[in-house]
C-alpha cells in the first residue's frame, strides 16, 4: 500500500512537471516570429512601393590611330584612306543601359537604390509597378555605403514604405528570422523572394563601414538597390550583393542594414552630401598578446598606433599605446567598430572617449572633426622586404638589431630624424617573422619604452621574462607608418 502511494506521488509531481514544461515551452512560442502560410498579403502590399531603375550612359568610342604619312601618288593612299574612313564611322558614341532596383520612401516621391546601379548614369528612369515612366533627379550619393537617394515628380500621391529596426534586438532583426527581399531581378519586373537572416555583421571589403546583412533570400543581378523587408514589412536592408561563382544566387547575399541606410538617406535628402565624425587616429586591432602586453583582461578596443598632427584625437590628448575602449558612449567591442561608430557622430560636437593607458581607465573629451575622404582610418603596415646585417642577435624574439648609423639610413632609406633601433635581420622561424616584422622597421618603443640602442630591447625583454609574462609589445615605424606588435618571447636556448 505504501509502495502504491509513493508510486502515485512520484506520478503526480512528474506531471506537474511535465504541465509546467508544456505551459512554458508554449509561452516562449508565443513570443516567436513564425512564418505566415503565405507571403502573398505581404508582397501585394510592398510590390507598388518597389520600382524598377534604368540608366543609359553614353560611352566615347576608342581612339583612332593616326593615318601614316606616304608619299605623294602612293599605290596604299587610297587604301589607307579607305579603311581609315570606315574605322571612323565605327567608332561613334554609343548608348549602354542597365537595370536595377530601388524603393519609394515618400508619398511625393523620394526614391532610395545603390550607388553604384545608377554610378556614371547620363539619363535615370523610375519604372513603377504600373508601368509608368519617369524621369529621375539625382538627389545625392554616398559611394562608402553604396547608397544614392532619387527623385521623381509623380502626378499623384505614391505608395511607400518606411525603416525599420535592423539591430539584433527582441524587436528587431535576430539571425533566423524570416525577410521578404523584392526587386527586379534580369529585368523580368518586380519579384518576391524569402528567406531569413544567416548573418549579421558580415566585412566582405565593399567599403570602410560594412556591417552587411546575410541572407538566404535569393538575390540575383538586377535585385541591387531592392529592400528586403522584416514580416511586418518595414524595410530592415537594402540589397546590394551576392557572393557567387556563377553569378546567380547561391543563397548567399549581402543587404546594407536599415540603421546604416537611413541616417545617410536622411543627410543626402537634406543637403546632397553625407558628413561623417573624424577622430585624426590610425588604430589597429587588439589582439590576445597584445592585451596581454598592457594588462587589458581581454582582446577589446582599438589600438591607437598614431595619431594625426593636429587633429581632433591629439587636441584631446588621446596617446599612441592608448586603447580606445568606449566612443561616445558606446562601447568598442573590436577595432573595426569605431570607424562606424565615430563616422555616424555629430560634426563639431563633443564625445567623451574612454581609454585604457598604463594598466588604468581615462576618460578624455574630443571635439568630433569632420572626416575627408582623402583621410585614412586604419593603420597600414609595410611588407617591403630587406636586406640582412649581422649586429646584435636577440634570439628571444627572432631579431637582429642595429643601432641607427649613417650606413643604415642610407641602406633602409630612413629619415635623417629617425629615432629607435634597427632591425636588419629576421629569424624566419622566429615569433617577430610570425607577426610580419621586416628588415628594415625601427623600433622606437618596447612595452611603451622608447629605445635607442639594442641593449635596451635586451632588458626590456629580460624584464618581460622575470615578471612571468609571454609578449613584448613592440612599436614599429615602417614604410607604411607606425604600428604596434606584440612579439612572443622565446626562453633563449
Amino acid at each position: 500500500m505504501r509502495k502504491a502511494t509513493a508510486v502515485c506521488k512520484q506520478w503526480i509531481i512528474t506531471t506537474t512537471l511535465l504541465a509546467f514544461v508544456m505551459v512554458t515551452v508554449v509561452a516562449s512560442g508565443a513570443e516567436a516570429k513564425t512564418a505566415p502560410e503565405s507571403f502573398a498579403d505581404l508582397a501585394q502590399k510592398l510590390l507598388p512601393s518597389v520600382v524598377n531603375i534604368s540608366t543609359t550612359q553614353t560611352i566615347e568610342g576608342r581612339s583612332n590611330p593616326e593615318m601614316p604619312q606616304l608619299p605623294p601618288g602612293s599605290p596604299f593612299e587610297d587604301f589607307f584612306k579607305e579603311f581609315f574612313d570606315r574605322n571612323q564611322q565605327n567608332q561613334k558614341k554609343r548608348k549602354a543601359t542597365s537595370l536595377g532596383s530601388g524603393f519609394i520612401i515618400s508619398k511625393d516621391g523620394y526614391v532610395v537604390t545603390n550607388n553604384h546601379v545608377i554610378k556614371d548614369a547620363d539619363e535615370i528612369t523610375v519604372i513603377l509597378q504600373d508601368d509608368v515612366r519617369l524621369k529621375a533627379e539625382l538627389i545625392g550619393t554616398d559611394s562608402k555605403t553604396d547608397l544614392a537617394v532619387l527623385k521623381i515628380k509623380p502626378e499623384n500621391d505614391l505608395p511607400f514604405v518606411k525603416f525599420g529596426k535592423s539591430e539584433s534586438t527582441s524587436i528587431g532583426a535576430r539571425v533566423g528570422d524570416w525577410v521578404v527581399a523584392i526587386g527586379n531581378p534580369f529585368g523580368l519586373g518586380g519579384t518576391v523572394t524569402a528567406g531569413i537572416i544567416s548573418a549579421r555583421g558580415r566585412d566582405i571589403n565593399a567599403g570602410p563601414y560594412d556591417d552587411f546583412i546575410q541572407t538566404d533570400a535569393s538575390i540575383n543581378r538586377g535585385n541591387s538597390g531592392g529592400p528586403m523587408f522584416n514580416l511586418e514589412g518595414d524595410v530592415i536592408g537594402i540589397n546590394t550583393a551576392i557572393f557567387s561563382p556563377s553569378g546567380g544566387s547561391v543563397g548567399i547575399g549581402f543587404a546594407i542594414p536599415s540603421s546604416t541606410a537611413e541616417p545617410v538617406i536622411k543627410q543626402l535628402i537634406k543637403s546632397g552630401q553625407v558628413k561623417r565624425g573624424w577622430l585624426g587616429v590610425h588604430i589597429q586591432t587588439v589582439t590576445p598578446e597584445i592585451a596581454e602586453t598592457l594588462g587589458l583582461e581581454e582582446a577589446t578596443g582599438a589600438l591607437v598606433a598614431s595619431v594625426i598632427k593636429d587633429g581632433p584625437a591629439e587636441k584631446s590628448g588621446i596617446k599612441p599605446g592608448d586603447v580606445i575602449l568606449t566612443f561616445n558612449d558606446k562601447k568598442v567591442v573590436e577595432m573595426r567598430r569605431l570607424p562606424r561608430i565615430v563616422a555616424d557622430s555629430d560634426v563639431d560636437k563633443k564625445a567623451d572617449v574612454e581609454v585604457w593607458r598604463k594598466n588604468k581607465k581615462v576618460t578624455l573629451k574630443v571635439k568630433i572633426g569632420e572626416l575627408d575622404d582623402t583621410r585614412d582610418l586604419t593603420a597600414s603596415r609595410s611588407d617591403e622586404p630587406g636586406t640582412d646585417n649581422n649586429t646584435h642577435k636577440v634570439k628571444e624574439l627572432g631579431l637582429t638589431l642595429s643601432a641607427i648609423n649613417d650606413e643604415l639610413k642610407s641602406r633602409y632609406k630612413l629619415e635623417d630624424e629617425a629615432k629607435g633601433v634597427v632591425v636588419t635581420a629576421v629569424d624566419g622561424e622566429g615569433s617577430a617573422a610570425e607577426k610580419g616584422v621586416q628588415p628594415g622597421d625601427l623600433i622606437v618603443e618596447i612595452n611603451q619604452k622608447e629605445v635607442s640602442n639594442p641593449n635596451q630591447v635586451v632588458t626590456q625583454v629580460k624584464d618581460t621574462l622575470s615578471e612571468g609574462r609571454k609578449s613584448v609589445l613592440l612599436l614599429l615605424q615602417g614604410q607604411g607608418g607606425l604600428r604596434f606588435v606584440a612579439v612572443r618571447v622565446a626562453e633563449k636556448k
